[in-house]
């Protein structure tokens, strides 16, 4: 009939096993998991076709206070990968990002804090200390502030 859409094809079916649903139910109920894996957990019990209601994804979503977006990439996670993906989070493909002030640098900057300050000063203070801590070629730039992290972890200050 021409202006009548149809209902779109259910593509992702969580069929769980009695094994799975036991293991989802005890994860929901022994509030050993965290507050993700509590919340995936009810999504695949409520989504499950072994499930005598069937439900929406909207009523799941409602039901366990998610949208309709994250019901069906948990769906989708399940079919494709498996309970454990579909519970636990991604693994980071890339590691992130390498820290610019190794413990190396630190010590240079902890050892320049302790050294004399620059002559017409009377102490150091921050900016001075990371304009020195480059002009030394410690580190390619530093900001003042986290030369104060830097300090703060080591319980010092330059009074």
């Amino acid at each position: 009939m021409p202006g009548v859409s149809e209902m779109p094809e259910k593509r992702y079916e969580v069929r769980l096993t009695e094994e799975e649903r036991v293991e989802l139910r005890k994860r929901v109920t022994m509030g050993t998991s965290t507050a993700r894996e509590i919340m995936h957990a009810k999504v695949l019990l409520s989504t499950d076709d072994g499930r005598a209601p069937k439900m929406t994804v909207r009523a799941v979503a409602e039901r366990c206070e998610t949208t309709t977006a994250t019901v069906q990439t948990i769906r989708k996670t399940y079919v494709e990968q498996g309970i454990e993906a579909a519970l636990s989070r991604k693994k980071r493909e890339k590691p992130p990002i390498a820290a610019k002030i190794t413990g190396e640098v630190e010590a240079h900057i902890i050892a320049t804090a302790c050294s004399a300050p620059p002559p017409g000063q009377s102490k150091w203070s921050l900016r001075l200390l990371a304009e020195k801590v480059v002009e030394l070629e410690y580190i390619e730039s530093i900001s003042y502030v986290s030369v104060r992290s830097v300090l703060k972890k080591h319980n010092l200050s330059l009074t």
